[in-house]
């Protein structure tokens, strides 16, 4: 498995990725479709939001975007393929998004996480921050997380996050 910039043609496959991503939390039709919008990417936003594909064997696994600039950024989108979850996609693409941020300058960056997904980043040194409200429901509202680039170290060191 591997990381490598997206490119622009692939925006609807990895429009169609998120959306089969949010749904295996068993979300139904109705939140899914009020999702889309958000959800979306186009191929004029490959580049400018940092968007880095986990690739095996020529499979899209799963894809990250990291957006902003110094000193603070947000980590936008970071989904996984239902059927490759627990294989290492999310830890090799969290990696991937805190040597980006490094190497751009950020000393920390936000996520916005679905309730599902918070355990995973707190595993990987996030820490939560406060709620944030949902850019597709109203009314929702999503945990804040934040990562400090020191946190890092905790990363290499070997923690064990969940999968």
């Amino acid at each position: 498995m591997r990381v490598r910039p997206g490119r622009p043609s692939e925006a609807a496959e990895l429009t169609a990725l998120a959306l089969r991503s949010k749904a295996h939390w068993g979300y139904d039709e109705a939140f899914i479709a009020a999702c889309r919008d958000e959800l979306a990417m186009a191929p004029a936003d490959i580049g400018p939001r940092r968007t880095a594909v986990a690739e095996e064997d020529g499979r899209v696994l799963g894809f990250t975007t990291l957006e902003g600039r110094p000193p603070v950024g947000v980590l936008g989108m970071m989904f996984a393929e239902p059927d490759a979850l627990g294989r290492g996609v999310g830890r090799l693409l969290f990696g991937h998004v805190v040597e980006e941020a490094g190497r751009i300058g950020l000393a920390r960056f936000t996520i916005d996480a679905d309730p599902n997904a918070e355990g995973f980043y707190l595993g990987m040194g996030a820490v939560r921050i406060g709620v944030t409200p949902s850019g597709s429901v109203p009314g929702r509202e999503l945990p804040l997380l934040e990562f400090t680039l020191t946190s890092r170290r905790a990363l290499a060191a070997g923690s064990n996050p969940p999968s």
